[in-house]
C-alpha cells in the first residue's frame, strides 16, 4: 500500500535540509532525524516537524528507529560510512530505503543478490542516489538503450559550474586514492585516465574519465557492459590524474584523509540559494553498438544540488499516492526515463 509516514534522516545537513525545506514548502511534514539532538530538534522547531536522534552504529537500534516509518531519505553522508548500517536497519523494520548518494561502492552493495533478495522479502524498495548523481545522468542512459536496445557501450557526462557542499568534497576526498574506475565486461575495473572531447550543448569540451556512481547505476537500468563517465578537465588536471600513481596509498591513510576532510568543514559551506538559482548543469550520453551505429542525448537540469532537493520529495509524493514493485532499483526504472525532465528547472532529453 502507499506509504503514510516517511522520514529524512541528517537533516540538519546541507542537503538534507534543502530537501526537508522543499518538503514543508510541499504541504509534507516528514519525520526529521540526525545524529545530533540539538541540530536536529532547531531546524524541527523551525519547520514545524516532529524529529528524533539516534546514531547509525547499530542497525537493530536503527530499525527501533524505523518501526512507525515507512520511507526514509538517507542524507548523512560520506555514504561509505553510513549506508550499511541504515540499510540494514531498513531491512529489519520494513522500510523503503532512498539515499542521495552518488558513491559507486554504495550503489553496488544496494543492487547485490543478497539486498535486492532481502528487500522483495521484506516487501521495501532500495533506491540509492536519488539526487543530482545520478537522476539525471540516469535517465538519459534510459532514454539511451531505449533508442538503440543493441547497445554495448555507453558514455556519460555532465558539464557546469557547481559550488560543492561539505558531504560532496569529503566523498571527494574518499576517492582521491582509488584511481580511476569503468565499467568493463560486466565488472568494474580501474583503468588508465580516458580523454576525449564531448559536446555538453556549446562546443567539444577536453574531458576525463571520472569514478562517478553511474558506472554502477546505468549497469543496472540499462545491462550495458561497458560504461565509462566523463568530466571536463584540463591539461594540468589529467596530467596530475595520469601521474598521481605513487601517491595514492598516501592519500587513503587515515590521518591524510583526517587533515582533508577538517579542512572542509573549515572551509566548505556549499553554495548559496542565489548560487544555486544562476547554476545550471548540462548532461550528456553516448551508446554504441557493435554495428557502429552511435546515438547520442543532451539535457539541461537545475544546480544539481537543487535536483537533490526536488527530485527526493517528488518520489516521496509518487510514493504516497502509489503502491511499487519492491526490491533494488534505480531512480530511471523507478520512476521512468523521463523523470529528471519532469522536475522544475529541467529541459526534455534531446536524443540525436
Amino acid at each position: 500500500m502507499p506509504i503514510q509516514s516517511w522520514m529524512i534522516y541528517g537533516a540538519y545537513g546541507y542537503s538534507g535540509r534543502l530537501v526537508a525545506e522543499h518538503a514543508r514548502e510541499n504541504g509534507l511534514t516528514p519525520l526529521l532525524a540526525g545524529r545530533n539532538a540539538a541540530k536536529t530538534q532547531a531546524l524541527a522547531d523551525q519547520l514545524g516537524c516532529a524529529w528524533r536522534a539516534f546514531g547509525l552504529e547499530d542497525s537493530g537500534e536503527i530499525a527501533r528507529n524505523l518501526n512507525d516509518v515507512d520511507a526514509v531519505i538517507h542524507c548523512a553522508g560520506p555514504f561509505s560510512a553510513t549506508s550499511k548500517a541504515m540499510l540494514e536497519g531498513c531491512l529489519w523494520s520494513g522500510t523503503h530505503y532512498f539515499d542521495i548518494t552518488g558513491e559507486m561502492l554504495v550503489f553496488e552493495h544496494a543492487h547485490s543478490e543478497r539486498v535486492d533478495s532481502a528487500a522483495e522479502e521484506a516487501r521495501i524498495i532500495v533506491c540509492p542516489g536519488v539526487g543530482f548523481d545520478v537522476v539525471p545522468t540516469d535517465c538519459i542512459a534510459k532514454a539511451l538503450v531505449d533508442a538503440l536496445p543493441d547497445a554495448t557501450d555507453l558514455d556519460l557526462g555532465f558539464h557546469g559550474n557547481m559550488t560543492l557542499s561539505p558531504g560532496t568534497a569529503k566523498t571527494m576526498i574518499e576517492s582521491l586514492g582509488e584511481g580511476t574506475f569503468a565499467r568493463r565486461d560486466g565488472v568494474l575495473k580501474n583503468i588508465p585516465v580516458q580523454v576525449r572531447d564531448i559536446d555538453f550543448g556549446k562546443g567539444p569540451r577536453q574531458s576525463m574519465s571520472v569514478s562517478w556512481g553511474d558506472i554502477s547505476t546505468a549497469y543496472y537500468t540499462t545491462g550495458i557492459k561497458n560504461i565509462t563517465v566523463y568530466w571536463p578537465a584540463n591539461d594540468v588536471m589529467i596530467i596530475g590524474m595520469k601521474y598521481s600513481g605513487p601517491f595514492r596509498p598516501l592519500l587513503r591513510l587515515g590521518p591524510v584523509q583526517k587533515i582533508l576532510k577538517n579542512r572542509v568543514d573549515r572551509k566548505v559551506h556549499g553554495p548559496s540559494p542565489e548560487q544555486r538559482d544562476q547554476q545550471s548543469v548540462r548532461v550528456w550520453g553516448e551508446v554504441r553498438d557493435a554495428a557502429g551505429q552511435c546515438v547520442t542525448a543532451r539535457m539541461t537540469t537545475a544546480n544539481g544540488y537543487t535536483v537533490t532537493q526536488l527530485a527526493p520529495v517528488a518520489i516521496i509524493e509518487h510514493l504516497l499516492a502509489h503502491d511499487l514493485a519492491a526490491g533494488s532499483t534505480t531512480p530511471a526504472l523507478l520512476m521512468g526515463k523521463d523523470f529528471a525532465s519532469q522536475l522544475p528547472g529541467s529541459s526534455g532529453i534531446s536524443i540525436t
